[in-house]
């Protein structure tokens, strides 16, 4: 019999929430039969939005609270704001065991204070690391620090190096961490101190869990030549900051072009199957769900902004990581 996995989900957090919420979990149930949800926040609103659901009822818990963290709420304000929200009801699950995985959409801030300030870190890890699913000519990739982290010792970009390979083993057990470095060049010569020493170091270290690549620079993330991106938390932010705006400028240009015309609508009727797959592609919703790595205890964050779907993913990224021992891997990565 299949161990039962138990998703604590702050269902209070992001836009259109308990709804989206309660969708995501409905469609991620259809496929996932062996998922405890155990739902924090208001009953008021969460059981209206379930009633109806095709979801089993020994499926989902749901623990009652009105109170929330506010999505202009300052990091120090969600501190602040009381335990009794649904955000940190959710997080101290993890904590007392009680579920093995933690899911939010809410306020990205205070989800990694407060993640801090309840779980422990991994033995030898300094500092955590958010990281994010990009996808490539060859599938997915692992990018990693996404800003968390604006300074970073080489031990802590070596410390992500490991932990973004163990992620990426988790999700994909059929493939080899291909690990890189962000930098200015693929020269051995360029970039900082730190990230040139770090090189050093990563070249002299036999690691049997990850091939260690070199340099990678921005433009070729997505060639699919490696599959672990590593970068401090400001040049990682920045690169998704970009990557994100590059695709949204792609399609809506796109879009703008062939509603322009008549040649242009008859070329899209025309093509209309390319394009329903570049637009898949580009579809943000495939790759939400960024992974807090460095804590004893995983924590997802969805974006905000995502509907059921993205947040589905979401779920779907919480599940693989709990069945293939994220956790216990990289603490047995880590020296």
């Amino acid at each position: 019999m299949k161990k039962l996995i138990k998703i604590a989900v702050d269902a209070m957090g992001g836009d259109n929430s308990p709804q989206k919420i309660i969708d995501g979990i409905e469609y991620h149930h259809q496929k996932s039969k062996n998922i405890i949800y155990k739902i924090f926040g208001d009953k008021k609103l969460i059981e209206p939005a379930i009633f109806k659901k095709k979801i089993n009822k020994d499926a989902y818990e749901i623990v009652h609270t009105e109170q929330k963290i506010m999505g202009e709420d300052s990091a120090f304000t969600a501190a602040k704001r009381g335990k009794n929200t649904s955000m940190w009801l959710a997080i101290e699950s993890v904590k007392n065991k009680d579920s093995d995985i933690v899911i939010s959409a809410g306020n990205t801030g205070a989800l990694l204070v407060i993640a801090k300030l309840n779980l422990k870190m991994i033995e030898n890890i300094d500092k955590p690391a958010l990281s994010g699913l990009w996808p490539s000519k060859k599938g997915m990739s692992v990018v990693l620090d996404l800003g968390a982290n604006i300074e970073c010792s080489d031990k802590n970009l070596i410390d992500f190096s490991i932990m973004g390979s163990s992620l990426f083993k988790s999700l994909f057990p059929n493939e080899k961490p291909k690990v890189a470095l962000l930098n200015i060049g693929s020269e051995e010569l360029k970039g900082n101190e730190v990230i040139k020493e770090t090189y050093q170091k990563l070249n002299q270290i036999n690691n049997e869990d990850f091939e260690f690549k070199g340099f990678i620079e921005g433009s070729h993330i997505m060639d699919g030549e490696v599959n672990v991106v590593v970068a401090d938390g400001f040049s990682g932010n920045v690169a998704l900051k970009t990557a994100e705006g590059t695709a949204n400028f792609i399609t809506n240009e796109l879009k703008k072009s062939l509603k322009s015309s008549i040649f242009g609508m008859i070329g899209s009727l025309i093509s209309n199957r390319s394009l329903k797959n570049f637009k898949k592609k580009l579809d943000p919703r495939l790759y939400n769900g960024a992974i807090l790595l460095g804590l004893d205890a995983p924590v997802i964050k969805s974006h905000g902004g995502t509907d059921y779907y993205g947040f589905a993913n979401s779920l779907s990224v919480c599940e693989k990581i709990v069945k293939n021992n994220l956790i216990d891997k990289i603490k047995n990565s880590i020296n």
